[in-house]
């Protein structure tokens, strides 16, 4: 199909929505809707109940999850006419990389229990697009073959620190062995929040088996399953192995600020000076913090509302969080975002990158290429409606709050 446009760019993300609307020249249309509450209604009917419960339900009754949104509906894109954004610039540069856009696939667990593949149809799909991929440490599939399938992409690997030295070890130097060369310790996470559908269905995959590859991969973990009595390769052993990996990860054990200067120490002598970031980070107290620590980077994140019920919107945090460390450190976003204009507002607030969910569950490697495609469509295009040539020009002044939500 003849997409090109002049003057060139490249990447011209915007180019997906012609290929979209050309489908029809052959009977054809896009497999499946990408506005997030078509989403959701799709993902529900595809996945197991419960895929769909650990999928979709927060802490507690949500209400930190609406809080997010809330947050992001106090704030109104101020548009700028006249303006050339033809040959508009969406790349930008985060942590070393130069990326295609400022938007990363964020970590996320037991991705199998979303599609037999898991983290490899992410990864391949970040690979593609140049953005960074995020792999969890609750990742389903073995580090080394998410590298693979990755490719030459940049990659970030997400630190649930264990209290098992040895494995700790073990884990980043795999991880940095394999290509990721920016290590995010999430902070809020030592344990699963009280979330009730889960809860009443024990919906908990790694206490049934399922997920734990990368750990199960792990030299050192293996070992410590033979030290425990268990067969790695016995299927009658395969719920007290999940069990046994996610609690040596996590479940239930919290780390202080002691530790922070020490993992950064111990990442930055592995891997000769590579960015060090925390993930969770709430308010400018725990920013200040980070980058007493040593840390290079923060994100702003709830866990999008998964973990504290009854907390503050993540966006409402991160103008303070921005102003309290300055150019000190990076700061990314999570939480709440879903569309291009969400992603427009939090970098005008000061991020330098948010991080996403992509719709793994509905089509696999190719549902996920249609949403993250249409998420970078979305906002390439919003930047040409609202006058915006490059990255640096998404800045605070093209805000106005919202008078109604104020």
């Amino acid at each position: 199909m003849d997409v090109t446009i002049h003057p060139h760019r490249d990447p011209n993300f915007a180019v997906y929505q012609k290929e979209c609307f050309k489908l029809s020249q052959h009977g054809l249309h896009p497999d499946f809707n990408t506005n997030p509450e078509d989403l959701e209604k799709q993902a529900q009917e595809a996945l197991s109940k419960g895929g769909w419960l650990y999928a979709s339900r927060n802490a507690g009754v949500s209400w930190t999850h609406r809080a997010n949104r809330e947050a992001f509906d106090r704030w109104r894109i101020v548009p700028r006419m006249l303006v050339d954004t033809t040959a508009r610039d969406t790349t930008t540069e985060l942590l070393g990389h130069k990326i295609a856009a400022p938007i990363c696939f964020a970590p996320i667990g037991i991705n199998k229990i979303y599609h037999p593949l898991g983290e490899l149809n992410a990864a391949k799909v970040a690979g593609e697009l140049n953005l960074p991929y995020i792999l969890s440490t609750a990742g389903s599939q073995p580090i080394e073959d998410v590298a693979k399938a990755n490719g030459s992409g940049p990659r970030f690997f997400q630190l649930y620190c264990p209290h098992d030295e040895e494995l700790e070890d073990s884990l980043l130097q795999r991880a940095w062995n394999s290509g990721f060369d920016v290590c995010v310790m999430t902070l809020d996470t030592w344990q699963l929040a009280w979330r009730h559908n889960d809860i009443a269905n024990s919906n908990y995959a790694f206490y049934r088996g399922i997920g734990a590859d990368l750990g199960t991969s792990d030299p050192v973990f293996r070992k410590r399953v033979k030290e425990a009595g268990l067969d790695i390769t016995d299927p009658d052993h395969q719920y007290q192995i999940g069990e046994k990996w996610i609690d040596t990860v996590w479940h239930g054990k919290a780390w202080t600020w002691e530790k922070i200067p020490k993992l950064v120490k111990k990442w930055k002598d592995m891997t000769n000076g590579r960015p060090f970031l925390v993930k969770g980070i709430q308010c400018a107290e725990d920013a200040i913090k980070a980058v007493e620590a040593g840390c290079d980077s923060v994100v702003a994140s709830n866990h999008a509302g998964r973990q504290v019920d009854g907390a503050i919107g993540s966006l409402e945090a991160l103008p303070e969080v921005v102003e309290a460390i300055g150019d000190k450190a990076t700061v990314l976003f999570d939480s709440g975002v879903r569309t291009g204009a969400d992603v427009f507002k939090a970098l005008a607030l000061g991020a330098h990158a948010v991080c996403v969910v992509y719709g793994m569950s509905i089509a696999g490697e190719a549902g996920v290429r249609h949403v993250m495609k249409s998420l970078l469509a979305d906002f390439d295009i919003l930047m040409n409606c609202a006058g915006a040539r490059d990255i640096e020009e998404i800045r605070r002044t093209r805000l106005r709050p919202n008078p109604g939500r104020v």
